[in-house]
């Protein structure tokens, strides 16, 4: 038998491998930079398996978030424009497990850039 002190050491112990591991998850990076010059409401990236946004964003703002892809597929965006355009914007291809930093410049007209950098590290 384990005594208790023992097993307190021991789920200790597990809790820091676990915190460990989930470090060391693979992730992406995102950040939208709202270049259009006005301010967007209703943002919404979508990326394999699942999405993220804001209610808003002002113009020269930007919105950081941190994803793991599972699965893959492009990413996307669609937001609210202040005329009540809904400008839909398809990205890359990210593949599971990605790695890396994303940043989505969002331009005048209903446009934007990704620039996606990906990291080369092998999941451990």
């Amino acid at each position: 038998m384990i005594s208790p002190g023992g097993r307190l050491l021991a789920l200790a112990a597990l809790s820091s491998v676990v915190a460990t591991a989930a470090c060391r998850s693979p992730h992406v990076e995102i950040t939208v930079d709202n270049q259009t010059g006005a301010s967007v409401q209703l943002l919404e990236v979508k990326y394999p398996s699942a999405s993220f946004g804001t209610g808003s964003l002002a113009p020269g703002a930007v919105f950081h978030y941190q994803i793991q892809v599972q699965g893959s597929g492009p990413v996307s965006l669609v937001y609210t424009a202040p005329d009540g355009a809904q400008p839909s914007i398809t990205g890359p291809e990210l593949a599971d497990r990605a790695r890396g930093s994303l940043v989505i410049v969002l331009l005048p007209g209903g446009k934007a850039e990704y620039h996606f950098n990906p990291d080369e590290h092998e999941s451990k």
